[in-house]
């Protein structure tokens, strides 16, 4: 049996991930600075750990086959635009460390998670943006903080591939959503934060929306997301790759859509002193579908239901819904 390590498997997209390989009975080891505050880890062994310190690194690596490393500070646009520093020393410390544990632990695959923030501003000013192609990182103009430091552990996991020959994998995603993830306190991100608004909304109300409404995205369900990363370390393919949808919608399509799942009858006040990110951005998949001989295949209407009702159960049980 491979045995498998997940960092960040307290968050989100770790913990949907280290269910998906354990139904696929791989052995896992979760590690993470807390476990996940929604349900109980499905990891054969988790560890708290922090992954800043080089010392952690090495403990978390012992006896494993394949890493998949998703540890990092990070948060939505209000959180990434106003921790810029916190978030590029404590990630680039875990980012260093982790590749170079995997190394001298004889790792035999490492998958890094980068994210859509590396592809340059001047890319995304409008919001019918072209789609964004891997080769378009360069020249680069990556989003400032987040965005600057994944790009520089992109590069890191092609130089340990180059130099060293450790099997690196890298995916940028793309808006990743779903149920069992944050949606309140700030680190929030989109779709979550319009759920929450709408299932407190009463029937007929309205929500605050940062930004004019117009800006773009495309958004990626969580169990296609999990799927892609899977897929990816199973293949041979070694430079850094898009993984999302590559349906652009506005932000108010994205309120519409959240409104017709609750049944409420919800108007828009517009706040454009908020963050709001680029303008536009969207995935470009033609080399997801050549490599992996797939794409993510869940609508965004079914991932909204699915995410919307477990963040109103969620309201319910907290007694902010009554």
């Amino acid at each position: 049996m491979e045995r498998v390590l997940v960092t960040g498997a307290g968050g989100f997209i770790g913990h949907h991930l280290v269910k998906y390989l354990t139904a696929r009975n791989y052995w896992v080891r979760a590690v993470d600075l807390k476990e996940p505050e929604y349900e109980k880890t499905a990891a054969d062994e988790f560890e708290c750990l922090d992954l800043r310190r080089w010392s952690n690194c090495v403990q978390a690596t012992r006896g494993i086959d394949h890493v998949y490393n998703l540890a990092a500070n990070m948060g939505g646009i209000g959180f990434i635009e106003s921790h810029k520093a916190e978030i590029m020393h404590d990630n680039a410390l875990i980012n260093l460390h982790m590749i170079e544990a995997a190394r001298l632990s004889g790792i035999e695959k490492f998958l890094y998670t980068s994210s859509a923030c590396v592809y340059p501003g001047y890319l995304q000013k409008s919001p019918d943006v072209t789609p964004l192609r891997e080769e378009d990182a360069y020249p680069a103009d990556a989003e400032d903080g987040y965005g600057w430091e994944k790009l520089f552990a992109e590069r890191q996991c092609r130089h340990y591939n180059q130099d060293y020959g450790l099997r690196t994998y890298v995916v940028r995603f793309h808006n990743i959503f779903g149920p069992l993830g944050t949606y309140d306190g700030g680190r929030e991100k989109s779709p979550a934060a319009i759920c929450r608004k709408i299932a407190l909304a009463n029937e007929v109300d309205e929500i605050e929306v940062w930004g004019d409404g117009q800006q773009t995205r495309s958004y990626c369900y969580v169990d296609d997301c999990v799927e892609g990363i899977y897929r990816l370390i199973q293949s041979s393919y070694h430079a850094p790759l898009n993984l999302g949808q590559d349906r652009l919608v506005t932000i108010n399509n994205l309120v519409d859509m959240v409104a017709t799942i609750a049944g409420k009858q919800i108007t828009k006040r517009y706040d454009t002193s908020k963050p709001q990110g680029v303008r536009g951005r969207n995935s470009d998949n033609t080399r997801l579908r050549e490599v992996l001989q797939w794409e993510p295949r869940i609508s965004l209407e079914k991932g909204l239901e699915v995410t919307y009702h477990w963040i109103y159960e969620q309201l319910v049980k907290r007694g902010r819904i009554r």
